[in-house]
């Protein structure tokens, strides 16, 4: 599995310094791919067979691991295969959900990162976090009947949003296209909204971030333990999904989006940068010298210039009937001139910072997603990007376009709510509320 390239190197750090891989230690190497049989996971990390045995039997008591086909002979004398292990990704369900300024989508997640059940529809942010997370807890109630799954199969919740989200309390803070939004318990209030649309019973109060501050409680008790809401910046949670799908061996990878605003996404090392308190990527507020008046209240962004936003306000003014970056992306796609031509201005403008962040960051691919991500702005970006950035630092650059199209927040937001659930020490936390 991807998104796991550290896994040897934390087990043989835990190693050096004396400390015994522990049964959630055995599962992330089982998960990677890198010791998938009993004798392999005894030289990953030189526990006893003994020892690996008990702590392999308190995941099957948990269903997290199955027994799969035999392996290879590892023996050059033969004898009988070993019995291989797999994480059991039918376990469980994730429920993910990525907002726009004016549409939402929701979908029932597998554990390996397949779309069970999907729905898409009109979801105005600006009718505020109450009505929005209300409606996205009766989705969540209607997916799960229609992909044939449980209440009780959820295991966690993830959420991309369209603003800066501080990674200690999962709250947006001061999102310029969220209004009403600043500091909303949103954990607390999806959680409870899909406690009560599914007919969960134990809905309650959110408590407080945990670890990294990714997650808190939803509200709803299942076996024992907390069900998880996880709450990102859109730009990140594509930037996740589309690199670990596609791009698993890109140590450097940016993700752009220009919908009605900008925003990037960054993964480093196969995790999230997101900088000190989740500001990192904010790059339509970098001043570009111009005029115009952005939503945040200065002058100058390059999101009041270039976004999809933007370029609707422009056309619009023109008298071609746009309001957002969604209107710009259907003018796209239906050959208009005058929208083709404004894109292609507004990647010139995106490629011109675009230099720069190349050059800070040194990434392996750069993607371009969003309503304006067509050939008409990647050329304007390419324009610009390859003219003002050193050309060391983009010889080993990739300037591509979205893979997962508009499933990109979901992938993300899903992947994040595994990857925080089955690391190794909230494994063995799980593990001892279930008294397994």
């Amino acid at each position: 599995m991807t998104g796991m390239a550290g896994t040897a190197g934390r087990v043989a750090k835990a190693m050096r310094a004396g400390h015994q891989a522990s049964a959630g230690d055995l599962l992330e190497l089982v998960r990677s791919g890198r010791a998938t049989t009993r004798g392999a996971l005894q030289q990953a990390t030189g526990l006893s067979r003994a020892t690996v045995g008990q702590r392999l039997d308190r995941l099957f008591r948990a269903g997290w691991l199955r027994e799969g086909a035999g392996g290879p002979v590892d023996s050059p004398q033969g004898g009988r295969p070993s019995i291989t292990l797999e994480f059991d990704d039918e376990h469980a369900v994730v429920l993910a959900a990525d907002l726009d300024t004016r549409h939402g989508r929701a979908a029932v997640v597998s554990l390996s990162g397949e779309i069970q059940a999907e729905h898409h529809g009109s979801l105005r942010i600006e009718d505020g976090p109450d009505a929005v997370l209300g409606e996205l807890g009766r989705w969540f109630a209607e997916l799960l009947e229609k992909a044939g799954q449980r209440a009780d199969a959820v295991c966690g919740i993830g959420l991309a949003v369209p603003g800066p989200v501080d990674t200690e309390t999962g709250k947006v803070v001061q999102p310029p296209i969220m209004p009403g939004w600043d500091g909303y318990d949103i954990r607390g209030r999806l959680g409870r909204a899909f406690a009560e649309h599914a007919g969960v019973e134990g809905a309650g109060g959110a408590e407080g971030a945990e670890g990294a501050g990714l997650t808190g409680s939803a509200g709803i008790t299942r076996g024992g333990t907390r069900i998880p809401v996880l709450v990102d910046n859109d730009a990140n949670l594509m930037a996740y999904g589309e690199q670990r799908t596609g791009y698993p061996d890109c140590s450097a990878f940016a993700l752009v989006k220009v919908s009605t605003g900008i925003g990037a996404g960054m993964v480093v090392g196969g995790s999230v940068y997101r900088g000190v308190d989740g500001g990192a990527g904010d790059i339509g507020h970098i001043r570009v010298g111009a005029d115009a008046l952005c939503r945040c209240g200065s002058y100058g962004c390059l999101a009041a210039v270039a976004s999809g936003g933007a370029v609707a306000r422009r056309l619009a003014e023109s008298g071609v009937p746009a309001t957002s970056g969604s209107d710009v992306r259907d003018l796209l796609t239906a050959g208009h001139p005058e929208a083709m031509a404004l894109a292609r201005e507004a990647g010139r403008q995106v490629g011109d910072v675009l230099a720069t962040v190349v050059t800070l960051l040194n990434p392996g691919v750069l993607m371009i997603a969003g309503d304006l991500a067509g050939t008409p702005f990647l050329t304007g970006v390419r324009e610009l990007l390859y003219q003002r950035a050193l050309p060391r630092s983009t010889a080993h650059l990739d300037v591509v376009t979205s893979r997962l199209g508009e499933r990109a927040g979901l992938v993300g937001a899903g992947a994040l709510v595994v990857e925080y659930l089955y690391a190794p020490e909230r494994v063995e936390e799980r593990l001892a509320a279930l008294g397994v």
